[in-house]
């Protein structure tokens, strides 16, 4: 009865421990480094961003474009 009250405190502590106060696992000075332009998806932003406006239009949605499919159901 002992041993089986020790494991579940033990296991509680385990538990409650991943709840602690979450560390940021960007640091600010590691942000330089993600912001940089090479860390982009798309190579031509201007290209990326006129190829979105044509999409929206198509569609005749905007928004949600990290989702596939559109507001018609067609892609």
């Amino acid at each position: 009865m002992r041993r089986s009250t020790l494991l579940a405190t033990l296991l509680a502590t385990a538990v409650l421990g991943g709840c602690a106060t979450p560390q940021p696992w960007v640091k600010p000075y590691e942000r330089g480094r993600l912001a940089d332009p090479i860390m982009q998806w798309q190579v031509d932003l201007l290209a990326a961003k006129n190829s979105q406006h044509v999409r929206d239009i198509r569609e005749g949605a905007r928004g949600a474009n990290g989702v596939q499919g559109g507001g018609c159901g067609c892609k």
